[in-house]
């Protein structure tokens, strides 16, 4: 069942993504060579715990894992599609990019975000493969009005990932999402026709998180049992915005 959000639970999911957009920008600027990705979550957690509010990821269980996970961030670099781990271990090199996906619960409701971040300069190719992933996310957004349908959605980022020669991931979708983390409806970043395809109603909420890699779509979770990465090895980018359906348009909860 999608669960349409009245304008009070909106307001609530609004201070929640305004939470987890400034952590995700703190973080931006912290990304330099020389950074482990264990600094960043660190970071993160401070800040969460600071604001009063309850980091989304840690304790959350998912049952291909066979266990909780442990960390407030995902911090997926290069190749790693979701789902990295946090380490001491992984330090940042120039070059790299590393995508930061994280979501708080502030006042009985949730709010995710995810960025891709280059570190220090990129070549031309991941430029471009950030730029497009990061289009894509955009213009989706602008399909989520009253009246249109999921398929809108999901069709828009998939042509325009494909029309510039990317792939899109298949194996992770968005997800509806307010008082849980994952609600209905998914929303897979290409139309499958198997999949129900509801009207977009006012008070709906979606995470819409276009996973794109560089060649081709197959995927490889690794034998930690969370990180998912691009079987061919290619680079991926992650970007994910929470978006309300209202009347007058797409909200954007997750950035001022």
């Amino acid at each position: 069942m999608i669960v349409r959000k009245s304008q009070s639970d909106l307001e609530k999911m609004r201070r929640a993504g305004l939470l987890v957009h400034e952590i995700l920008h703190k973080l931006s600027a912290m990304v330099t060579e020389g950074v482990s990705t264990w600094d960043l979550e660190v970071a993160a957690e401070r800040m969460v715990t600071e604001a009063g509010a309850k980091p989304a990821f840690k304790g959350y269980y998912v049952a291909a894992a066979g266990e909780k996970y442990k960390f407030v961030l995902c911090t997926s670099v290069n190749n790693e599609i979701v789902h990295g781990m946090p380490s001491q271990q992984r330090i940042l090199k120039a070059g790299d990019i590393v995508s930061i996906d994280t979501g708080v619960s502030l006042d009985g409701f949730y709010a995710d975000s995810a960025v891709t971040v280059p570190v220090g300069p990129i070549d031309a190719q991941t430029e471009r493969l950030l730029k497009v992933t990061k289009d894509s996310l955009e213009m989706a957004i602008e399909k989520c009005r009253e009246g249109n349908r999921l398929f809108d959605i999901c069709g828009t980022v998939e042509q325009h990932v494909e029309n510039n020669g990317f792939s899109i991931v298949r194996e992770y979708v968005g997800h509806g999402i307010g008082s849980r983390l994952h609600e209905e409806p998914q929303i897979p970043n290409y139309v499958d026709p198997r999949n129900e395809n509801p009207r977009l109603r006012e008070g709906m909420v979606l995470a819409i998180e276009p996973m794109v890699n560089a060649g081709k779509p197959d995927v490889r979770v690794l034998k930690d049992r969370w990180t998912a990465v691009a079987k061919d090895g290619s680079n991926s980018a992650h970007f994910e915005h929470c978006v309300a359906v209202t009347a007058n348009g797409p909200w954007v909860l997750t950035r001022p």
